[in-house]
């Protein structure tokens, strides 16, 4: 016999107590993991209410309770086994589960890092219950008695007391009892209708009531992640065949610095899915001001047969069956939602006021006065990158005619009336600054536009001119109070708006190259250049395959003539096979139209008369994403009445 052949090692089935500590550390990364599988088994008992009780941020003890459907005493043995579920019994089962459990996992690897009691009911009398005890070894379970009303307790203390090399990487009590509350927060919101409590070193962090009324839901929402999320959000509902999507989008300028604010739920599952946030970047692609994340609780609702929840034990992603569908689905129901992000909505209830009645709060357009999203990081609103925020001297190449884009944009913006005709071709010139100053002074004061006196509220959104300020801003007056509107952002929206809106009538313009670019290219890539190419070439591209790893590049849209052709081929097919869709090339085109509507708008100290500033206004209510500017600045904000008064203490 070979010598190295009899020195191989055996192979041994693992020790049940080893192979559960093994899988517990792909179930059982930190306590916020034990209590996100102990709550979703409390959704699956059909539990109404909910309990949490946490100590020294969930090491020393986790404990929650429901009022479920609780456990026979027959089960009760084999609840703490590996692969026992309730959920499930074959694969059909599995290809359409419908609840949030059904691996038959969690309570294994959790008991065999911790000491384990469960207690569990499934009788009305109270007296009645039975108990059984884990403590990270392997043995014969044991069932005693307990009285317990219906339901089940579950509590886990000492977590990793018996795997000392993971409890060492156990972070602060705060920290683990952040991250802890960030799971207490996601389930809550998978379910208005359980009423959830959430207790740390025995004090009361969360006491949600249970509803399931709209009012009732944005009152949780405001609980959990604050008033201003209920504010600044826009209420979304929409559904196409199978399809339903529904939850707030927050507005483009309340935005935040970090992505701790988007939930997103599948058949009431909290997923991260690749999918989702690349359908959801799309749509806030330019309104959202540079580097900032959106905020959102966002319900999809799909058959669950075409979606695969059995990709990672932690249950986080989902696979579904054909996600060009669900991408497209997301991005177009967000992008129309944001597209009415402009100052006609200010007549309209908000989400909170038209489902629940709540009362009138100031409302805020671009930018809310209370917010503090900017404020709070001891900052005032700065223009993105690139880009004066009003100044008499804009950043970057001086606009007019003789920037290259000009041209292009009076061709775009040909049968643009909403400011005077005779005015639109010198709001494209430059000016010398001495030619400004003289225009100022010689210009005669105009008079501002009543409001109606009969009826205040008949006024526009945006109200009436009441003249400028400092020849950056337009001061208005409306049914609430003052509008304060930045002339150049709000202008450079609606020229952008109206030159995508011609380009998209028009389509785009190809450009043959005079010599084709040749790339190399992986067999995927070809793959996909080959099967959707009809789509490539709607974009004003022409790609041949060449041979199996080649592609040529041998036309471009116009607009991109001087764009690099292997960078933009190569991530327009690594998005269209990742997510079935691209939007590469619209994003670099309407880059480029925005950098010329950024040139080709009305500059810092042009004098308008009213009239002009009036057209100006009405236009920003009838074009979408008005509230900001191409780069995601806000380009409007209102002060009521009542802020007005406060500023002067009057009624005080």
């Amino acid at each position: 016999m070979d010598d190295n052949a009899a020195a191989a090692p055996r192979i041994h089935v693992l020790d049940p107590r080893l192979a559960n500590q093994i899988s517990a550390g792909e179930v059982v990364e930190r306590p916020a993991a034990v209590a996100k599988e102990l709550m979703e088994n409390a959704i699956d008992a059909a539990a109404r209410r909910i309990e949490v009780e946490v100590e020294q941020g969930g090491a020393r003890l986790i404990k929650v309770r429901d009022d479920g459907t609780g456990i026979a005493e027959g089960d009760m043995a084999r609840a703490l086994s590996r692969h026992a579920t309730s959920k499930i019994e074959n694969l059909d089962d599995l290809e359409g589960v419908s609840s949030l459990g059904f691996r038959g996992e969690a309570l294994a690897s959790i008991s065999a890092v911790s000491r384990l009691s469960l207690t569990s009911n499934a009788l009305d009398d109270p007296r009645e219950g039975f108990r059984v005890v884990a403590e990270g070894r392997s043995m014969e379970a044991r069932v005693t008695p307990a009285p317990h009303p219906r339901g089940t307790s579950v509590e886990v203390r000492d977590l990793f007391f018996n795997t000392p090399a993971r409890r060492k990487f156990l972070r602060t009590e705060k920290t683990e009892f952040a991250h802890l509350e960030e799971a207490f927060r996601r389930q809550a919101l998978s379910r208005y209708d359980v009423a959830w409590t959430l207790r740390h070193n025995r004090k009361t962090v969360h006491q949600l009531p249970p509803g399931d009324s709209p009012a009732a839901r944005e009152r949780r929402i405001a609980s959990l992640l604050g008033k201003t999320f209920i504010e600044h959000a826009r209420y979304i509902e929409r559904q196409v065949g199978d399809l339903r999507l529904s939850g707030w989008v927050g507005l483009p300028t309340h935005s935040r610095a970090q992505a701790d604010q988007q939930y997103f739920f599948v058949n009431g599952r909290v997923v991260r899915d690749r999918l989702v946030a690349h359908a959801v970047r799309q749509a806030y692609r330019d309104v959202l001001y540079g580097g900032r994340h959106p905020v959102f609780v966002l319900y999809l609702d799909v058959d669950p047969d075409v979606v695969d929840v059995n990709v990672h034990p932690t249950k986080h992603e989902v696979r579904f069956r054909d996600g060009r569908t669900v991408h497209d689905f997301l991005f177009s129901s967000l992008h129309h939602c944001l597209a009415d992000t402009r100052p006609d909505a200010v007549a309209e209830p908000s989400a909170a006021e038209a489902h629940a009645g709540a009362s009138e709060e100031a409302t805020q357009g671009g930018v809310g006065a209370d917010d503090g999203r900017f404020e709070q990081q001891g900052m005032a609103l700065a223009p993105a990158p690139g880009h004066h925020a009003g100044s008499s001297s804009p950043a970057g190449p001086p606009g007019g005619a003789g920037h290259p884009g000009a041209a292009k944009v009076r061709r775009f913006m040909q049968g643009y009336q909403a400011l005077h005709p005779d005015h639109e071709e010198t709001l494209l010139t430059p000016r010398a600054p001495e030619d400004s100053a003289r225009e100022v002074r010689q210009a005669p004061t105009p008079e501002a536009s009543a409001m109606p006196a009969a009826d205040p509220a008949a006024a526009p959104p945006l109200g009436f001119a009441l003249g400028q300020l400092h020849g950056v801003f337009i001061l208005a007056q409306n049914a609430r109070g003052l509008v304060i509107v930045d002339m150049h952002a709000a202008h450079e929206r609606i020229v952008y708006e109206r030159m995508k809106r011609q380009l998209d009538a028009a389509g785009v313009d190809a450009q043959p190259l005079l010599v084709p670019v040749s790339l190399s290219a992986s067999g995927r890539e070809v793959a996909a250049a080959e099967s959707e190419r009809e789509a490539i070439e709607k974009l004003g591209i022409t790609l041949d395959v060449a041979g199996p790893e080649t592609l040529l590049v041998r036309q471009l849209p116009a607009l991109l003539s001087g764009a690099d052709p292997e960078a933009l081929v190569r991530a327009m097919l690594e998005e269209l096979e990742r997510y079935g869709r691209t939007r590469q090339v619209e994003a670099h085109i309407h880059e480029l139209l925005s950098t010329m509507a950024c040139h080709g708008s009305v500059r810092a100290n042009r004098r308008l008369t009213i009239d002009e500033m009036n057209a100006l206004l009405r236009d920003m209510e009838r074009t979408e994403r008005s509230d900001q500017c191409n780069h995601g600045r806000p380009t409007w904000t209102q002060m009521n009445m009542q802020a007005l008064d406060r500023l002067f203490l009057r009624g005080q």
